[in-house]
């Protein structure tokens, strides 16, 4: 085979894997599960079980798990895997902060209908948002957002438009396309992508209190992300520096990452 065979077969295999990527991205980056493994009864919550309509109705499940003696609700958006059964330790968590709890799943996840895409997340976030304001009746100061890596992203985007009374960023990146960039240096990453889950570019449009919490061990997104949102927000945002790696930082950060939440919500809930 001469060189230039060589080269061609190289060059047509990277297009073909940069064509696969493009079609297949959807599934690199949204890991839905649809069976619940547990509920908040096997935890011993009380709970609710609660179905939303979207904008473009698309049906959505979650969860409504009160606290004993409530401070406010903690809108919840979990990460890009798994399912609201598998957040039951972070549940019990901000349920001992006297937090309720609101969980959904976004659409494609657990029991939700449709598929996951960045425009359809948003729009289940502003369902869920609308349910807490106009079903419950809960004054926007008194919840609190909080999102998980990819969740994050979703609380960032939600609090550009809402005014809620705090919100909780935990190991978020910057985008979704600095991310990868970061994760597949080979591909054409910032081209490819068709769902940007933009937070750093939005991060001066948030005017409610925001906690970012990050460890420096985070082995899928570095601290450095979290430095620069910091930076972005201009000094107004206030740091929990966990320890632990990007799934497991907030239990391996033990009693001071519910101490520090606690404080930051004592200043401003």
């Amino acid at each position: 085979m001469t060189v230039m065979k060589i080269l061609l077969t190289v060059v047509g295999a990277y297009a073909l894997l940069v064509g696969l990527v493009y079609v297949g991205q959807e599934r690199l980056i949204y890991m839905p599960m649809r069976d619940l493994v547990m509920t908040p009864a096997d935890h011993g919550f009380d709970y609710e079980d609660v179905d939303l309509v979207t904008e473009d109705d698309v049906r959505l499940h979650g969860w409504y798990v009160p606290a004993p003696e409530p401070r406010g609700v903690l809108l919840f958006f979990h990460g890009n895997a798994g399912n609201i059964s598998h957040r039951m330790d972070s549940i019990r968590i901000f349920r001992d902060l006297g937090l309720s709890v609101f969980i959904i799943d976004y659409r494609g996840y657990g029991r939700s209908e449709g598929r996951p895409g960045e425009a359809g997340i948003r729009r289940d976030a502003r369902a869920a948002w609308r349910h807490l304001r106009d079903e419950r009746e809960v004054p926007s100061g008194d919840i609190v957002l909080f999102g998980r890596s990819l969740g994050a992203a979703v609380a960032a985007d939600l609090a550009t438009r809402k005014a809620p009374g705090a919100v909780i960023l935990e190991s978020a990146f910057t985008s979704a396309a600095d991310l990868g960039a970061e994760v597949y240096p080979w591909l054409p990453v910032r081209t490819l992508l068709r769902h940007r889950h933009e937070v750093l570019g939005i991060m001066h449009e948030i005017t409610a209190p925001v906690l970012i919490a990050h460890s420096r061990d985070d082995e899928i997104v570095s601290f450095e992300h979290a430095r620069r949102l910091l930076e972005a927000a201009g000094g107004e945002a206030e740091l929990l520096e966990m320890d632990g790696g990007h799934n497991d930082g907030f239990l391996r950060t033990g009693a001071r990452y519910g101490r520090e939440i606690r404080e930051f919500l004592d200043r401003y809930l």
